[in-house]
């Protein structure tokens, strides 16, 4: 990677732009909130989702699928072998051989052998893995998240940071500007006059970013890699919301703070990090971060585990979203079961169409939906389609006691996705995302555990009590539905 280099010249500490005539009086905080909020909403509404359908159609004659690992990509007869390993192992299911063959057309990136994959359920055992890998980094530390706040969990990411860079590790972080809005300069400049390399993705100062503004560009995914060995991905900002359980936020909680957060991350470790690294590398270079050497950014792979991964980023610079075709074909291959536990659920058309004709050729539909959330509207707006998927019979629980924010899909009890990705607009049309599929029932046996310990704290809701809801309830959903697209 010699077009990468290691470290960067010193740059004056970067100056907050000044509130415009008119917001002179709000706290520079808030001024900068309303003039970003205000530039989303302008520029959402320009993109649209694929047909996805249309996408599977020119994909639908995909060779079978090919796998790599350690040693790079398997011939036509050892990959399969593999998927006729997998059916033995997990019952003969079209979607082990249909989906993964589409999957791979549709998306480039391969399926790879060799991983470990461990499910993270909460925020003290996501952190707690993320601080030991860390800590134990021997070369490099490639951090790119939506949130990094200035609090005592932001803290202590910065001091470990700092602490392996002044040992001579190289250390690079991408942080969303849109998302970092209420995090002090001054914590950033920190980290830069620490030896950090920080690149701020998209300002939202049309001014600060050298390059054309795109305001609702958002850099949406949570991405740790260490050493190019060990990766953590899933919905797991960076911020103290989670000490008391798992979560991130999409915006900040106001009558939320007490509440516990649901969220769900990955470890992963084995020789698809190397595909997790490129996402990083190809976004540390469009938002032109300096050139990176030194580092040994893709060692020799080894194998850690026998777990099947398949790395998915998604970005509005795609010809489509990678990642909500491959969630569509993957309901569309569905025979028997979908389970998806979503934090944002504000379902296009062709979405809603998926899941009721999947309920209708017999598959058990079920989604897990937050009962509260940080974003009343986007509540709201999820609420409107209740009754229509209710009437199809798709079964709907909304988690109480604790703010859900996971993102995970599990079809048939073999093919599980975690990651950042969003069931709404801006998820899917708007902001770099990334996911991991993983193959197999070992690993989903641990997705089924957890959904079943998700379900046990829902409640259920029925198409009958749904029909008796208020009318107060009905004009929220109506009122929220109206802005979907731009949520």
């Amino acid at each position: 990677m010699s077009s990468f280099r290691r470290h960067r010249p010193n740059r004056p500490a970067k100056q907050q732009p000044a509130a415009p005539a008119g917001l002179s009086a709000w706290p520079i905080g808030a001024g900068r909130v309303l003039l970003a909020a205000a530039a989303l909403v302008v520029a959402a509404g320009c993109a649209s989702l694929p047909d996805a359908e249309a996408v599977v159609d020119r994909h639908d004659d995909a060779r079978p699928a090919r796998f790599d690992n350690a040693r790079g990509q398997l011939s036509a007869p050892q990959s399969a072998a593999v998927v006729a390993g997998l059916k033995s192992r997990s019952g003969d299911i079209d979607i082990l051989d249909k989906q993964i063959a589409l999957e791979q057309a549709v998306v480039g990136s391969p399926l790879v052998l060799g991983n470990k994959v461990v499910l993270l359920h909460d925020g003290p055992a996501t952190y707690g893995a993320m601080f030991a890998a860390i800590a134990a980094a021997r070369d490099h530390i490639n951090l790119e998240t939506y949130i990094f706040e200035d609090d005592e969990i932001g803290q202590q990411f910065a001091d470990l940071l700092l602490a392996q860079r002044q040992r001579g590790l190289q250390v690079n972080l991408i942080h969303d500007s849109f998302g970092g809005i209420a995090t002090p300069t001054a914590f950033f400049d920190r980290l830069r006059e620490g030896g950090i390399d920080v690149v701020e993705f998209n300002p939202i100062n049309p001014l600060a970013g050298g390059q054309p503004w795109l305001i609702n560009h958002r850099d949406h995914r949570k991405l740790l890699i260490v050493d190019g060995r060990v990766a953590f991905i899933g919905g797991v900002n960076i911020s103290s919301v989670y000490a008391s359980g798992s979560g991130a936020r999409r915006h900040r909680p106001v009558a939320s703070d007490k509440v516990s957060w649901r969220d769900t991350h990955l470890q992963i470790d084995g020789p698809v990090v190397g595909e997790l690294q490129k996402l990083f590398l190809e976004t540390w270079r469009k938002q032109r971060g300096e050139p990176l050497v030194g580092a040994d950014y893709f060692p020799t792979p080894v194998v850690a585990g026998q777990d099947i991964v398949r790395a998915i980023g998604s970005t509005p610079d795609d010809p489509y979203s990678r990642i909500y075709v491959t969630l569509m074909s993957a309901i569309g291959n569905a025979e028997h079961s979908i389970q998806l536990t979503n934090a944002y659920f504000v379902p296009d058309v062709q979405l809603l169409k998926a899941l009721t004709d999947a309920a209708g050729r017999g598959v058990a539909v079920t989604l897990i939906l937050p009962g509260e959330s940080d974003s009343q509207i986007v509540l709201h707006a999820g609420r409107a389609h209740y009754a229509q998927l209710l009437r199809a019979g798709v079964r709907i629980h909304e988690r109480r006691g604790a703010l859900l924010h996971a993102k995970t899909a599990l079809i048939d009890g073999v093919w599980s996705c975690v990651g950042s990705a969003n069931l709404d607009w801006r998820s899917l049309v708007d902001n770099d995302e990334v996911v991991a599929v993983i193959l197999g029932r070992e690993f989903a046996a641990q997705m089924t555990a957890m959904i079943g310990r998700d379900l046990a704290a829902s409640e259920a809701i029925t198409l009958e009590s749904w029909e008796h809801r208020s009318l107060l309830m009905r004009l929220k959903e109506w009122g929220a539905s109206l802005l979907q697209r731009l949520l």
